[in-house]
């Protein structure tokens, strides 16, 4: 063979074998959202839902690499090659995906048992051939004879960058423009060609191969892998996996609510992948490790000290910077400690083993032993626990400044008598702290866990200030109650409480007797509900209403003795706090023996019966995170099947970041429906009156005809819009409605 005729067959090797990881990625972070949208309308949009599937996909990852591992160890090439194929031929069985037929969740039980079985019968065979495919195709590629088989790590970097494609393709991409059911047959084409490409490879090793190959086990063992060593690639991957879930959980519940944030933490540990795992790693890692210290700075400072009141992209800035360099350490250090290729599927292993851990820790663990999200500054410690770096002092000495620190908070937190009085000191000795720490950054031990106290202190004096009275976690997320304080009608100091979910406000009552059963916030007498029910004063006496969203209870205070009320809350930790007195009395003084039913509103509404409606409120769109499975046609046309003829449906639409209005105009246009709506400016004058949006909507225009006509409020008709199409449970579209 010429010297050309070699350098092409290099490359065409190259490309082949990267080529085949890059699609099999690709495919992977394809499958994991398009079957979610396929659960969606079945299971409802609860995080459990969403953390069964994480736990589902990282455990057929593992065993992937499990199935890879030992495959190349104990097979010859020609064995491994005839059994991966029948594995790809009997997974093809499974395509086109799709949920099995008549498939019903259980309502009596946990449905998690379910899920995973569904996702097993449905996705198994398909998701676990591709998990498989990296490790494989890269031990196939150490085995084929190319001057770059030596070192296949690079490889990875194809395969990261396939899931990163992916990854902003999707809701940037693919579900703007393309149904579900096509995607199911897109992927499904997709699939076939990785099979295909798969095929190519095992042929190309089959030629490749020696005809006296044996097996791996039988060759002597050069380097053998220490338990230290797994261990140390087992803390390198899950504390950045553990990480990356536990930022993403944080901004979304402390930063902004806002729509596909969470791409933007997994972008940046995918990128680390592709960046660590190419030959710029060597290069890159030092100043890595250098310049870490210096970002930490300003995050310790701004990011957890002293917030102060800046721009939520300011914050999201600092936070991703720090997971950056946390990420690229972490990854730096496993990419530069990587194996021979003789352990190459060993390394991949564990590496899986770890996420798969990490995301049980952050799922399972964390939710049950922490009342917030304090897995995710504890994981930062542990990244820095893990940083390279020349010990030049022994352990017990590097614990002496973080015990000292740690001891003086203490007691200066236990015997002040008025901390918050001396917060911006305490706040101003902190900043210097975390200043100072940066000339320990060769003291690994000490470094990190000086930084861990300063956090610890930080957190702990941020709680004081925001006079949290309760606070837990649930699958849903952190609920929080508050007490605060504003000048009465007679400039006198009152308190109040207020409901949280992350940083989003769901509810607030003052607290004299007087006062204590008006609506406020987004249910204010002076804003449209309060419209409403003022408007049909006359005759809604007798109404049967349904509420989805129970938040502190405010809306029950319209209720009347006669109505009859149902109550639909996803979260029983929403419920508890709404019923608890210490807390507030909406329900206990307006509603005390309401119908209450747990669980997802659509799946709920559907055992109602038929026409059972007068006023159905849907209040699941308070947060910036929009369920969109309750915004379909389908779901719509659920709702106006539960509502009596002449019933009104009232949706709160208040965002910031999206513009809901848009969704529910191209439905009214298109179903014939009666829609009015609402952008409440509150009055200043008016204490925790706040701006709000409600659309109501009717099957005919009589029906609303008394509310637009009222003098009240400001109602409107739906302005009409042609540039989107309507949401179905084939098709939706969050980019299209950003603000």
């Amino acid at each position: 063979m010429s010297q050309d005729s070699k350098t092409n067959h290099n490359l065409f090797t190259i490309a082949l074998f990267s080529g085949t990881l890059f699609v099999s990625a690709s495919l992977m972070f394809v499958l994991q959202p398009l079957f979610g949208k396929l659960l969606l309308p079945l299971l409802g949009g609860s995080p459990a839902v969403w953390n069964t599937c994480m736990v589902f996909y990282q455990s057929i990852l593992f065993l992937g690499y499990l199935y890879a591992h030992t495959l190349s160890t104990r097979c010859r090439q020609h064995q491994q090659i005839f059994l991966h194929i029948a594995i790809i031929a009997l997974s093809l069985l499974a395509l086109p995906v799709a949920l099995p037929e008549n498939t019903i969740p259980p309502t009596d039980s946990n449905p998690t048992f379910w899920l995973c079985w569904t996702l097993f019968l449905a996705i198994g065979l398909p998701f676990f051939v591709l998990s498989t495919t990296a490790p494989l195709i890269q031990k196939w590629f150490s085995k084929i004879g190319h001057p770059s088989s030596d070192d296949p790590y690079f490889l990875y970097a194809a395969s990261n960058t396939g899931s990163l494609i992916a990854l902003l393709s999707y809701p940037f991409l693919l579900e703007p423009s393309i149904g579900l059911a096509n995607q199911q047959t897109d992927w499904s084409i997709g699939y076939w060609l990785l099979c295909l490409l798969i095929a190519a490879c095992g042929l190309l090793l089959w030629k490749r191969q020696q005809p006296n190959a044996v097996l791996e086990t039988q060759t002597p063992i050069v380097d053998k892998l220490t338990w230290s060593t797994k261990l140390h690639w087992l803390a390198l991957a899950f504390v950045p996996s553990s990480l990356l879930l536990g930022l993403t959980n944080f901004i979304s519940t402390d930063i902004a609510s806002v729509p596909l944030l969470w791409i933007i933490p997994l972008t940046v540990y995918l990128l680390s992948f592709i960046i660590v795992f190419s030959h710029w790693n060597d290069a890159v890692h030092p100043w890595m490790v250098k310049l870490q210290p210096l970002v930490l700075v300003p995050f310790i400072a701004y990011a957890f000290v002293n917030p102060a009141d800046l721009p939520y992209w300011v914050y999201l800035i600092l936070h991703i910077l720090a997971f950056f360099f946390a990420v690229m350490v972490c990854h730096g250090e496993l990419a530069k400690d990587r194996p021979p290729t003789q352990h190459l599927t060993s390394f991949y292993l564990i590496m899986s083993f770890a996420g798969m851990l990490g995301g049980m820790f952050n799922t399972f663990v964390a939710p049950f032993i922490f009342n917030g999200i304090y897995e995710y500054p504890l994981m930062i410690v542990a990244a820095l626990l893990l940083r390279p770096g020349a010990v030049n002092t022994r352990l017990h000495w590097q614990l002496i400044v973080p015990v000292v620190l740690l001891s003086i908070g203490l007691i200066l937190y236990a015997n002040v008598n008025d901390l918050l009085q001396h917060f911006d000191n305490i706040a101003l000795s902190l900043i210097a702290l975390s200043i100072m720490v940066y000339f320990l950054r060769n003291q690994t031990v000490s470094y990190a866990l000086t930084i861990g106290v300063i956090m610890f202190l930080a957190l702990s004096l941020h709680g004081l200030s925001s006079h949290t009275l309760y606070q837990e976690r649930s699958f849903f997320g952190v609920m929080a109650v508050r007490e605060s304080v504003l000048t009465d009608e007679n400039n006198q100091p009152e308190t109040y409480h207020e409901l949280f979910h992350g940083t989003t406000k769901h509810g607030a009552q003052r607290l004299p007797e007087p006062l204590a059963k008006i609506p406020l916030t987004y249910y204010s007498q002076p804003g449209p509900m309060g419209q409403l029910f003022t408007t049909f004063d006359a005759t809604n006496a007798n109404w049967n209403i349904g509420l989805v969203g129970l938040g502190a209870g405010a809306l029950a205070c319209y209720a009347k003795p006669s109505q009859q009320w149902t109550l639909y809350e996803i979260d029983p930790l929403v419920i508890d706090i709404a019923k608890n007195t210490d807390y507030f009395t909406y329900l206990s003084r307006c509603l005390p023996n309401p119908n209450m039913r747990v669980g997802d509103a659509r799946l709920a509404l559907e055992k109602e019966p038929d026409q059972h409606f007068d006023l159905l409120v849907m209040d699941a769109f308070s947060s910036d995170a929009v369920p969109t499975h309750l915004l379909t046609k389908e779901a719509l046309a659920l709702y106006f099947k539960k509502l009596k003829p002449n019933g009104i449906l009232a949706l709160h639409i208040t965002n910031r970041h999206l513009a809901l209005k848009k969704v529910l105009s191209i439905h009214a246009e298109q179903d014939h429906f009666a829609a009015l709506i609402q952008e409440f400016k509150a009055p200043e004058a008016m204490p925790l009156v706040v701006d709000t949006d409600w659309v109501v909507m009717a099957k005919q225009p009589e029906t609303l005809e008394k509310l637009h006509l009222s003098t009240m409020g400001n109602w409107q008709t739906m302005p009409l819009y042609f540039d989107m199409r309507p949401w179905t449970d084939d098709f939706t579209n969050i980019v299209k409605i950003w603000k």
